[in-house]
């Protein structure tokens, strides 16, 4: 039995019935696919990948979307033909994504149409381009080119940039990543193939924030016990609403989405920014749609707050039925009773499982009795049954069974088993280490924590989810997190619950936990972020200057990753998002002026102002370049360049300049002429730095490792050979200290920080930093400062040679 098998049969017995529910959240009325429609539209995705890829069976094809109505449609099409699909986040890190592709040995990808812009500027150089589209579902198709040394370059340095981690386990449980020598064979001469015919349903890969990254190759045979006995555990009918909860990179949306879809229920979906708002999010869940069934990891319980999970989702009279959490550790009974109404009558469960063994292993439903008021508090959850078709072993350091006692857990069955990486064949029961430690009593299992969330402090050794949890139980705490800050400093982060006292919580703190875990320092925060990596949550966040407190928050519909512009005058704020609008905001009145909707796609760069005379400059990935009144928001003219704008534009009194991706930096007037374009051999993605100091150069950099200097008029005056590509903004200073030359700041994308004679282009000096640099160089008197992709901000002194200082991000 294959999931899509398994969804047919659901939709020839529930044709009509609500399939997919897609809500935005915003003025416009949710849409919805029946099964007949999600079968429909998946046969026609499935006839057109039949028709333009070869070797269907054995075939992998990448997805790159947002989630959408049309995800289900999508995933069972490519299932369908027959083959593995294998879903790319269109936010990941471009270099991490090329990695995924290459070593997932991708040859198809489906791009969502709205995306393609981003798809090819992520991965320049990746994937001939298939002209055949299908229109009315929004694809198209990426054929991966054969051989690309740059790109077997990027999977090189992504490979180097995990190497000192290569021993480490993941940090979270269900994605711990593997040791190599993980296999027990208990089925002699019995193995998978990876190689048969019709055997793969998906293609994931581990986080990689602690590890390398791993491939993990998921055949149906693996995943569809979880589907079927989730759907019996659970006791799901036609009548559920499932929420799809979990990223699609994550493999717990694999079961919200089969669990739902092989049942005749339905599964609603919004857009990424609602799962970050949390009011927003649980009026679509339980007052617009009455969601059922819910499985979620617990940080994205916490978000709702203690205020909105006892009022709505574990109120007396929820809709939810079933709250399934799972990924991380069990909230301590003490909290979760604390959000619980006496009257709620929602089934509670434990999910435990790793990604290599995909999904979930084990499944325990907590008893009713325990959320009485005289039951004790320090009940512990176990970990609960093996699910159907799950082995579930705990070993001691030398690999013996632990029958009472405390040891790690491994994780297998008999055809419950994955491919992880270049493995071709597993032996059929094979067994994987989780580096997760359980106590067992009484046959029952308690999760420890990871064997890298252990720590040594104070000369005793720990694991931090203690702390973690005894934060959780103090009533002033509504949620909190732990990490252990470069091995030296031990920082609990609190969202309080009306007013908390620091000094006083470490005090209750104290009382409960042996000196070495109480932590060092105690963070009040407004909120956890849904992941503990998360990023562009496409909010605008206003921060007071002085203690760098959350001001105020402006929340628009998609990622936000261009920087904000103030217009000194009036204080206003200017910025744009990749919901296509540009935004200005009152950051005083904590109120948004006016939007506009640029048309040509997703704003990345910065705005530029211009004083006089009184415009505002937006760029969008949609090759336009816009000049808006600043005071109304009107269009003042526009001009379509073509091809994808991430400069952001730059102006002086005459001109306003952007570099563009198909290598040209464009020169117009501010009545929206164009006055020259200057020529490069690379995508131009810096942006132009028109020198304040002589008002006649203009420096940028390009893909073809120049930094150059035009004149006003467009003329080349020199150009500076760099080592690599060049990304940042060039930045002209002069300084008394440097006996008042006139120099240029540029960075290029391999770590290096050039100093340049701004007049000749020569260099004056140069340093290299330990990382990637794409963030652009600011100078202030002798100090250079710039960010690098190692995660640290670098403060680097121009007059004295080789003192350098650095500040962890």
């Amino acid at each position: 039995m294959t999931l899509q098998e398994m969804v047919n049969q659901a939709a020839s017995l529930y044709s009509d019935r609500k399939a997919v529910w897609f809500d935005e959240c915003n003025d416009k009325p949710p849409t919805f696919y029946t099964y007949a429609t999600v079968v429909k539209l998946a046969m026609e995705l499935t006839a057109f990948l039949q028709k333009h890829c070869g070797q269907q069976g054995k075939c992998e094809i990448g997805l790159y979307c947002y989630p959408g109505i049309n995800v289900p449609s999508w995933i069972l099409g490519i299932l369908q033909v027959p083959a593995a699909y294998s879903p790319i986040d269109p936010d990941a890190p471009p270099m991490s994504s090329t990695y995924f592709m290459k070593k997932s040995n991708l040859q198809y990808i489906l791009v969502e149409n709205d995306k393609i812009n981003k798809f090819r500027m992520s991965h320049v150089g990746c994937f001939h381009h298939n002209s055949s589209t299908i229109e009315h579902i929004g694809l198209t198709l990426f054929q991966m080119s054969s051989s690309n040394t740059d790109l077997n370059s990027q999977i090189d340095d992504v490979k180097s940039k995990y190497e000192p981690f290569k021993a480490m386990g993941n940090s979270q449980p269900g994605c711990s990543v593997c040791p190599d020598q993980t296999e027990v064979k208990t089925s002699e001469g019995r193995y998978m193939d990876v190689g048969q015919k019709y055997s793969l349903a998906y293609v994931l890969h581990t986080s990689g924030t602690t590890g390398i990254p791993k491939i993990v190759r998921v055949p149906h045979k693996c995943i569809v016990p979880n589907i079927q006995h989730l759907k019996s555990i659970f006791e799901i009918t036609q009548d559920d609403t499932l929420f799809l909860a979990s990223p699609l990179t994550f493999d717990p949306s694999v079961v919200e989405l089969f669990v739902a879809l092989t049942s005749g229920a339905s599964i609603l979906v919004v857009p990424n920014t609602i799962k970050m708002m949390p009011v927003e999010l649980s009026t679509a869940l339980f007052h617009h749609h009455h969601v059922t069934v819910l499985q979620a990891t617990p940080t994205l319980l916490r978000r709702f707050g203690a205020h909105i999970i006892k009022s709505t989702v574990l109120s007396a009279n929820t809709s939810l039925r079933v709250l399934a959490l799972g990924g991380e550790a069990f909230p301590v009974l003490n909290l979760l009773k604390s959000w619980k109404h006496e009257d709620n009558k929602t089934s509670i469960f434990n999910l435990y499982g790793i990604t290599e063994v995909s999904s979930w292993a084990t499944c325990y439903k907590i008893p009713e009795e325990v959320f009485s008021p005289d039951f004790r508090t320090d009940f512990p959850i176990p970990l609960g049954s093996p699910l159907l078709g799950t082995k579930v072993e705990v070993r001691d350091t030398n690999g013996s069974a632990v029958l009472e006692g405390e040891g790690q857990i491994f994780i297998g069955g008999e055809e419950r088993i994955c491919f992880l990486d270049d493995e071709i064949t597993v032996p059929l029961g094979t067994m994987r280490e989780t580096g997760d430690f359980v106590r067992v009593q009484n046959a029952k299992l308690f999760f420890l924590g990871r064997k890298d969330n252990q720590i040594k402090r104070h000369g005793k050794r720990f694991n931090i989810e203690c702390l973690q949890q005894a934060a959780e139980d103090l009533c002033q705490v509504e949620a909190c997190a732990v990490t252990w800050y470069q091995q030296e400093k031990l920082i609990l982060f609190v969202v309080p619950k009306d007013d908390l006292e620091k000094r006083e919580t470490l005090k209750e703190l104290q009382k409960c936990l042996p000196a070495y875990a109480v932590p060092d320092e105690l963070v009040l925060i407004k909120a956890l972020p849904l992941t503990s990596h998360g990023c562009y949550d496409g909010l605008v966040y206003v921060l007071q200057s002085s203690d760098g407190e959350i001001h105020w928050t402006f929340v628009t519909e998609d990622t936000v990753k261009s920087s904000a512009v103030v217009d000194p005058s009036s204080g206003l704020v200017y910025i744009g998002s990749h919901d296509q609008h540009v935004y200005t905001l009152d950051i005083y009145k904590k109120a948004c002026i006016w939007k506009l909707h640029c048309e040509g796609g997703a704003v990345f760069s910065s705005p530029c102002l211009s004083s006089f005379p009184h415009h505002l400059y937006v760029a969008t990935l949609g090759g336009l370049l816009l000049a808006v009144n600043p005071v109304t928001g009107n269009k003042i003219w526009k001009n379509l360049l073509g091809k994808p704008l991430f400069s952001s534009p730059h102006c002086n009194e005459k001109y306003v300049c952007v570099g563009c991706v198909d290598g040209n930096l464009y020169c117009y007037t501010h009545s929206g002429e164009k006055v020259w374009q200057f020529s490069t051999n690379g995508p131009v993605f810096s942006s132009p730095c028109i020198s304040s100091l002589t008002k006649q150069e203009i420096f940028f950099g390009s893909h073809d490792c120049f930094i150059y200097c035009c004149n006003m008029e467009g003329n080349l005056l020199w150009k500076f050979e760099a080592t690599s590509s060049v990304y940042g903004t060039p930045f002209i200073f002069q300084s008394d200290d440097l006996k008042n030359k006139i120099l240029l700041a540029a960075v290029s994308t391999d770590g290096k920080v050039w100093i340049l004679n701004a007049k000749s282009g020569t260099a004056e000096g140069v340093d290299k930093l330990p990382g990637e640099v794409f963030s652009s160089p600011v100078v202030w008197g002798t100090k250079l400062v710039v960010g690098c992709r190692n995660d640290y901000v670098y403060c680097l002194d121009l007059y004295i040679t080789g003192k350098k200082e650095q500040l962890r991000c």
